[in-house]
């Protein structure tokens, strides 16, 4: 009995050598191209597994783009010309105002009216001297008429009629005299009221209701047809690339940004500081809120077009002080480069510094990248139209097609 099971528990023991046995062997003899086998080609010299990128990016090339030129410049708004509105009438008494800051006129409105009493009165006074003289006159021409008709008769010397003919000609003299301070008188009345010179807009009021001014007092300023002017102030080496009707933007500190025409350039040089006036008119004052006279203003003259290249605004990585964009190298790995930027216009930007021929810059992940970062390029998303949905993005793409992705990224 003991013999029997000897010889089941042998049985038994080489059974389990002859299956382990068979299990290795089956392990090393399962081939490459099975799944979850590793290919020799994957295998670094060293047996280790390759790198793994570190981002997913796009990327592009520089394209040409037509970018306006332009000329900055610095200056201050201020109002193309200015009239002083004041007093005609002396020792008056201010009864009303009718404007204040910031109201609009027309030429020949009435801003402020004094008192007319004072001036009703010399007016009646000066009439009844007019009417007293004509009077005077009318018997002194009656006196020398009779006088030249007794002139042949002898009855009157040659003295007494010189003396008619001479009072004759003084009443008339005295009329005119009359008229002419009646005339004042009016004037004085037309003067009680104070008129707008010209279409324009009230900048400044010193006018008070109750005061008694004297002749010449200024009571308001007006900015003539609400006209505003931006003093830019040019370099003289930049000055020949201006010229009158060039257009001009400006944008005042609030941000408001108007845009104007070169109206006229300074004839002079400021011999201190080498700059010129160029003179450039605003709209309406009333149209643009934010554009006030006084104001410190920038701007930009409007010299041309020209093509330059530009990347996308999202390519370029601010570090360290400098403008950076990553360059796509045949290996897949990505080097940063040191850019100089020019001009806007939307999201790209003018690259003024030599990059290489041919040069793929990254786009999509810029900003997460370092110098020698590997990377796995994709094709940029198609802008999607109206209606149709958007195609989804491959998930990743082999390293030597990393041109033909970015094409197929354009538009």
């Amino acid at each position: 009995m003991k013999r029997i099971k000897r010889s089941t528990l042998v049985i038994a023991l080489l059974a389990l050598v002859l299956v382990v046995a068979a299990a290795l062997w089956l392990t090393r003899s399962k081939p490459a191209s099975e799944p979850g086998a590793t290919p020799a080609a994957a295998k670094g010299k060293d047996g280790a597994p390759p790198p793994r990128p570190t981002l997913t990016v796009t990327v592009a090339k520089p394209e040409p783009t037509e970018l306006t030129l332009t000329l900055a410049a610095n200056g201050n708004v201020a109002a193309w010309q200015e009239a002083s509105v004041g007093s005609e009438s002396s020792g008056l008494k201010l009864a009303e105002v009718r404007v204040n800051v910031g109201d609009v006129v027309k030429k020949g409105q009435v801003l402020a009216v004094f008192s007319p009493e004072t001036v009703r009165a010399d007016i009646a006074q000066s009439r009844a001297s007019l009417a007293e003289a004509k009077a005077t006159a009318a018997d002194a021409a009656g006196n020398a008429a009779r006088a030249r008709t007794l002139q042949a008769t002898g009855a009157l010397s040659q003295q007494q009629i010189n003396q008619y003919q001479t009072a004759e000609q003084t009443a008339k003299a005295r009329v005119e005299a009359a008229e002419a301070v009646l005339a004042a008188q009016e004037v004085r009345g037309h003067n009680t009221q104070v008129l707008a010179p010209d279409d324009g807009v009230i900048s400044s009021r010193t006018a008070t209701v109750g005061s008694v001014v004297a002749a010449g007092t200024e009571l308001f300023r007006l900015i003539r047809q609400g006209r505003l002017e931006w003093r830019a102030e040019v370099t003289s080496a930049e000055l020949s690339r201006i010229a009158v009707g060039t257009t001009a933007f400006v944008v005042s500190a609030s941000g408001a940004q108007v845009r104007g025409k070169v109206r006229s350039i300074a004839p002079t040089v400021d011999p201190q500081t080498r700059a010129a006036l160029v003179y450039v008119d605003l709209p309406n004052v009333q149209q643009n809120t934010g554009i006030k006279a006084g104001m410190f203003a920038r701007g930009d003259f409007e010299l041309g077009r020209s093509s330059a290249p530009t990347v996308p605004q999202s390519s370029i990585v601010p570090r360290d002080g400098f403008n950076n964009v990553f360059m796509l190298l045949p290996d897949n790995r990505v080097a940063q480069l040191k850019v100089q930027t020019g001009r806007r216009v939307g999201e790209r930007v003018e690259i003024t510094s030599a990059l290489p021929e041919g040069a793929q810059i990254v786009v999509q992940g810029a900003g997460f990248l370092n110098d020698g970062d590997l990377v796995r390029v994709v094709a940029a998303p198609a802008p999607a139209t109206a209606g149709a949905q958007p195609a989804a993005a491959p998930a990743s793409a082999p390293a030597g097609n990393a041109g033909t992705n970015e094409t197929k990224a354009r538009p």
